[in-house]
């Protein structure tokens, strides 16, 4: 009797083993289709800027004469030699944009999580009128000319870096009210009224709990930031008339600008029309874009970790 207690005992493990199956499994054949589909994806993103890398070590004839391939038809270095032939406004390019990205991005995150952590707290007791006011922001704004008008008549910010940190990019709503909901739904309220029972004060739960807690959404915020200062463009040229404080992009801008404009007046030039029609101009496009990519593609990685993670966590109410 015992033996076909312990028997049939066995036998109810071994059938619930076999018919449990975990909701959030996904079966081999599924999941080798999902693991080939995004590899393939993968690639495809990859492609063109393996493109851009061919092209810009490829010669400018061998370009115009058989197109874009991913095997230089034939290797130069010309566009890279001509990009570089002011290595010194380059190098100055490159300095002015990272250090305008770092102080920029740190700037931003520290405000907006300022701005968004009282939001969060339902003692607060003007958030409901702040919510509305970084909203508003969202929808209208007081058009181009006033926005330069402030800048440069009230707060001149020409030539300087200020001009390149400040305007467009320091504080976005968007991330505002991204960061608020984070807060709202990630962290819940009793550690907070925890810590302040312990004694802690605001600027010590915010601090010390409040920001360790919230690195997803930091570094998620953080890389949009980086990504914004890093390929802005319009504010060098609105508010620099300095060539030694414009930044990279707009540098490598400029450079474009002046390229087509030799090329398409080289019948207007005389006998010099024959050395400006050597120029290279499509290889110098694809030459600038790796220059002005290299720096994001290796900071990206860094961000990578959180990333994912800082975009769904908060965005569902568990």
């Amino acid at each position: 009797m015992e033996t076909a207690m312990k028997s049939s005992d066995n036998t109810s493990t071994a059938v619930a083993k076999k018919t449990y199956r975990d909701p959030n499994a996904v079966s081999t054949p599924a999941n080798a289709i999902l693991n080939g589909f995004f590899i393939t994806y993968s690639l495809l993103c990859l492609l063109p800027i393996l493109l851009v890398l061919a092209v810009s070590f490829s010669d400018e004839k061998t370009v115009a004469l058989n197109g874009y391939k991913l095997i230089p038809g034939k290797f130069s270095l010309a566009a890279y030699q001509f990009v570089f032939n002011d290595f010194g406004m380059v190098l100055r390019g490159y300095e002015v944009s990272i250090l305008v990205t770092v102080i920029g991005t740190v700037l931003g995150l520290f405000i907006t999580a300022l701005f968004a952590y009282p939001l969060a707290r339902h003692s607060f007791k003007y958030r409901r009128f702040f919510s509305f006011f970084i909203f508003f922001t969202m929808i209208f704004n007081g058009g181009l000319v006033p926005w330069y008008l402030v800048y440069s008549n009230y707060l001149h910010v020409n030539d300087t870096l200020f001009a390149l940190i400040i305007p467009n990019h320091l504080l976005g709503a968007f991330y505002v009210i991204m960061m608020r909901t984070f807060f709202q739904q990630t962290i819940h309220p009793s550690i907070v009224e925890s810590a302040s029972i312990d004694g802690a004060s605001e600027y010590r739960i915010f601090f010390t709990i409040i920001l360790p807690l919230s690195l997803p959404v930091i570094a998620t915020i953080g890389l949009f930031y980086t990504l914004g200062y890093w390929n802005d463009w319009f504010n060098s040229l609105v508010f620099m008339n300095n060539d030694k404080m414009v930044n990279l992009q707009y540098l490598m801008y400029k450079v474009m600008r002046n390229l087509q404009f030799l090329l398409s007046n080289a019948s207007l030039s005389g006998s010099a029309s024959d050395e400006i029609g050597k120029l290279p101009n499509e290889t110098v496009r694809m030459a600038m874009a790796i220059i002005g990519m290299g720096p994001i593609v290796l900071a990206y990685p860094f961000f990578q970790k959180y990333f994912v993670k800082g975009l769904t966590v908060g965005a569902v109410k568990g």
